[in-house]
């Protein structure tokens, strides 16, 4: 399925599809809905990096990314990564996720940022084995209760 995945910008010819999009029941605690992403793209402009995963024309899911982000809030820790990320069920399994994760390492550095973080919810059964199996460590940090992982870019990697 990889090599027919693509990604779309938002637009209001897709917003509709792109909030269509939903992950599995059992996945919905892990990750905001769609449109409650694309309502903090519109907030964050300057910040926020949404786009619809294609495969050929169907939706198969949605990523934002968020690009240089005052992490700290006083304008020193400034940081790129994945913000969210949810792929159909029916997609699940066949490299939707790694592919998202993939576009979104090649975005944050072709802006220059040298890592790329993530944030996720700490529950056995959350995406955390996910990120970590795509080579994404520990900080030791939280951010709203999330465990935050941070994966390096440099070239060749990932």
């Amino acid at each position: 399925m990889t090599e027919s995945l693509r990604l779309a910008p938002i637009t209001p010819a897709n917003v509709e599809t792109a909030m269509a999009v939903r992950v599995s029941p059992d996945q919905e605690r892990f990750v905001s809905p769609v449109a409650t992403s694309l309502a903090e793209a519109y907030v964050q402009p300057q910040v926020a990096w949404p786009r619809l995963i294609l495969d050929g024309d169907r939706p198969v899911g949605f990523l934002m990314a968020f690009i240089d982000i005052d992490w700290d809030g006083k304008g020193v820790d400034f940081r790129s990564g994945l913000w969210r990320l949810n792929v159909a069920p029916e997609a699940q399994g066949q490299g939707v996720g790694r592919f998202a994760v993939r576009a979104v390492a090649a975005e944050v550095r072709r802006r220059g940022a040298t890592r790329m973080y993530v944030t996720w919810e700490p529950a056995e059964d959350g995406p955390g084995g996910f990120y970590r199996n795509l080579g994404f460590q520990l900080t030791g940090e939280e951010s709203g209760g999330q465990t935050v992982g941070v994966l390096d870019l440099i070239e060749g990697a990932f």
